[in-house]
């Protein structure tokens, strides 16, 4: 950092070698440091500390120009319900404002009701035995077997169950119609609901699955996302990296590292 110009190869190589909690060491000096562009944005995401980081997603997607529905979308989706929890409680003390008040004044329509659900926090733990049949069957009703679709159903059942017992509903629901539920979602729904209801089921299933079909899309064709690209990288990876790399691998027949290579060239 010493002298004209910034050695950006030295700071990566400190900072990636080193978990989040070792970080907040080296903050005060970044403090007095202008790097610029999406190299300061990859750095600084990298320094704050995980429930912070989502904190200060959800708060530029909302409260910035315009909304970032796809951050709302990617957050609320994919983290367990103590994590949500966290976020509102830190969200609330460090800007004194409800996150849930903000979503709802930023977002509406059934995709504002979807994201609040996921927002309370309230899944049930583990497998309803007694309810697989009738949320499959309830689902068959709100979508396919009715004309119209009764948006209110899908967003309470998947908001509201545990990612195991979702499973064992889509197999259900395969069984009763002949269709995966992603299928369904796709003809009865539309917009930015059809895109969170698809991410709950895609996070139902894996979430590091979600995560590799996230990032490759993040990088592929034109109009790259470099935004959702160091959210994700950042955000998992100290959680599920690794299992992410696997899924991308098994997905799109290339490693995640050569992809990135690929497309960090294609940006130069």
């Amino acid at each position: 950092m010493k002298g004209l110009g910034t050695d950006e190869d030295a700071i990566l190589q400190l900072l990636i070698a080193r978990s989040n909690a070792q970080h907040a060491f080296f903050t005060l000096f970044f403090l007095f440091i202008s790097l610029g562009g999406k190299f300061e944005s990859l750095i600084v995401a990298l320094m704050t500390p995980p429930i912070m980081y989502d904190v200060t997603c959800l708060r530029d997607a909302i409260k910035g120009a315009g909304t970032d529905e796809k951050g709302l979308i990617e957050i609320l989706a994919s983290r367990l319900p103590n994590e949500v929890n966290e976020i509102k409680s830190l969200y609330k003390r460090e800007h004194n404002d409800d996150l849930e008040e903000d979503v709802t004044g930023d977002t509406g329509g059934h995709f504002g009701r979807m994201l609040v659900v996921l927002l309370q926090a309230s899944r049930q733990q583990g497998i309803q035995e007694d309810l697989i049949q009738s949320d499959a069957q309830a689902l068959l009703a709100a979508g396919e077997q009715k004309y119209g679709t009764d948006e209110g159903q899908f967003i309470t059942i998947l908001g509201n169950r545990s990612n195991a017992h979702l499973r064992r509903v889509f197999e259900e629901y395969r069984k009763l119609s002949g269709y995966e539920i992603e299928e369904s979602i796709q003809r009865e729904t539309s917009g930015t609901l059809q895109e969170v209801l698809l991410a709950v089921v895609k996070c139902a299933r894996s979430v590091p699955g979600y995560f590799a079909e996230s990032l490759y899309n993040s990088m592929k064709g034109a109009g790259t996302d470099d935004q959702n690209l160091i959210r994700i990288m950042v955000s998992r990876s100290e959680v599920d990296m690794m299992d992410i790399r696997t899924e991308f691998r098994k997905r799109f027949a290339t490693s995640l590292h050569k992809t990135i290579q690929v497309y960090s060239c294609s940006r130069n």
